[in-house]
Parts: structure tokens; sequence; C-alpha cells
């Protein structure tokens, strides 16, 4: 896998469509994708399908939203489609039985993989424990990585976003455990999340609130409807935007604060290209659809990074 991400420039996207699969589209068309993929290009897309429940609880993303992203990036005519999934609180095959992504996958031809078994490499890591971890041979061969979640508050991470959705998703379930809690990863589960981080390059990634959650995560909060998708070329600054609908300031987040000291993203939105939707009619938005009320933070203007 590569280190730099084929797009340097941050720039994030901001869209309310009634329809998910319709905003996804309008999302992706307003960043500057048009170099991202190629035609040898092996893309993989994980998207979040952490457990089998239907994606109306904030907890999956929906089926029908991810065939639109399928068919999105077919029309850039890559070499290679994969569907890469390792669900940490359900078997991959049950949820991909259950939730209805099966029809979407085998209907638009593209592969599917269980990150939660090999073949494997080994990749070494920035962290005590675990110092290095098995992943499916699968990330040898990524070009082009695409991360898929929802926005949701997480009873550990704090928020599971964009970042997080990869750093927990590609560790395989078969070493670490149903839900991944073996080998140590959530003993420092921020310096781990950290730590995958700095390993996978994530090209482009994609929040909805069309099905969020809030209350706790990643399952058994309640769903918020807010009709919004987030999406960006840049993992941090896309994670920023998701962590300000939840009321998260980024030093409120240790991994991404970790990961924004160590210039692994741009953390700071006044040097992000925003497009679409203003971040703090976003928030209104977000907001009144979580708790009934408007809470903004960037009331006037976009919040510095730190103050």
């Amino acid at each position: 896998m590569r280190k730099e991400r084929r797009i340097s420039e941050p720039v994030v996207a901001i869209t309310s469509n009634p329809f998910e699969g319709d905003a996804l589209v309008e999302a992706l068309n307003l960043l500057p994708l048009e170099n991202l993929i190629q035609v040898e290009d092996t893309v993989v897309i994980t998207p979040n399908w952490v457990k089998n429940l239907p994606p109306e609880t904030g907890t999956v993303v929906g089926p029908e939203t991810l065939r639109q992203l399928i068919r999105y990036i077919k029309g850039k005519n890559p070499q290679r489609i994969v569907i890469a999934v390792g669900s940490g609180g359900s078997p991959t095959p049950q949820v991909f039985e259950e939730v209805g992504y099966r029809p979407i996958v085998e209907e638009e031809g593209v592969e599917f993989i269980d990150l939660n078994y090999g073949p494997y490499t080994e990749i070494k890591l920035n962290h005590h424990a675990p110092a290095s971890t098995r992943l499916n041979q699968l990330y040898e061969e990524t070009d082009v990585l695409i991360s898929f979640t929802q926005i949701k508050v997480h009873e550990e991470a704090t928020v599971s976003l964009g970042i997080k959705n990869i750093a927990l998703g590609w560790p395989p379930a078969e070493i670490h455990g149903f839900p991944k809690k073996e080998q140590g990863i959530h003993t420092d589960l921020h310096n781990f999340i950290r730590a995958m981080s700095e390993k996978m390059t994530i090209d482009l990634t994609i929040l909805s609130g069309d099905q969020g959650m809030v209350g706790t995560g990643p399952d058994g909060g309640r769903p918020v409807n807010a009709d919004l998708i987030i999406a960006g070329t840049d993992p941090v600054a896309v994670d920023v935007v998701g962590s300000r609908l939840l009321g998260f300031r980024p030093q409120a987040i240790n991994y991404l604060d970790q990961l924004i000291r160590a210039e692994y993203g741009q953390g700071d939105l006044a040097k992000v290209t925003m497009k679409g939707l203003q971040l703090d009619m976003a928030e209104d938005i977000f907001s009144k659809a979580a708790y009934g009320q408007g809470i903004v933070l960037d009331v006037r203007e976009i919040l510095p990074l730190h103050i």
C-alpha cells in the first residue's frame, strides 16, 4: 500500500439530500477526483458492517448507497473493485447475508473479501502492544482505499468515523477475536488507531449522517436521520468535520489529535477547501435531528484548531 494519498489537497464536501445515494453522488462530484483512479488500479471499498443489524438502526451503511458508490467507482474504469470488510461484532458472512449486501455485490459484479481471514501479510506498528498485526494480503494489492461509514459516537474511541473504520475494520477477527479485543487492541485503543492509520492510506473518506448514531456506539445507540453526507480527500479533515457534527473539536479525540500533531492530515479547517453546505448549517441540521435543537460549534466562523 502506498504511503502518500493520490490527492494531497485537503478538500471536504458536505451535501444534504433526503435520498442518501443522491447526496453521496453530489458530494463526490464536488471533489477533485479526476486523478484518483487509474485503469490498472485495484480499488478497495471498506464499508462499516460492524454487526448484523439493519441500516435504520444506524449500525451499518445502507446497501443501496453502497451500490451507488460502486457504480460511481465503476465509472472510473479501474481494473478491479473489491468490497473488503472485517466485521467485529458479528461474523462478516452473517452481516453480508442478513443485511442485504450479497445482491449488491453480485449484481454489480465486484469482488468481496472477508478481512477477518487470510492469506495474510504482517505489518509492523509504531505501537507497544500489539507491535505488529497480520492483515489480509489485499493490503499489498490495494492502490486506492475508500472508507465508507456513518457518523457515530463511540463508547471507547469517542467517535467512529472514517479513520477508525479502517483501523479496526482491517485487523482480522481470526487473530484478534470477536469483538477484536484480544492481542491488546483495546488496551490502548487510541494509540492503536493512530498506529494503524500511519500504515493505512485512505484516499477517499465518506461519512453518512443519513443514519448516524448518538448516545453510544458502535451499536445500540440512538439512530440519527439527518440526510447528510460528508466526503473528502483528506481522512483527518473529513473526520474533523464529522466530529464537529457530534459536538467535538479534534483535541477531544485522542487519536485524531495525535494524527494532526504528526501531520498525517490537515486538522485546521481554515486550511481545508470546504464545498457544498456550510459547516454551521450541517452542525445545525445534525444536532436538530439528534437532539431536537440546534447545537452549533462554529456559530459565526469556523473555530481554529486550538485556542
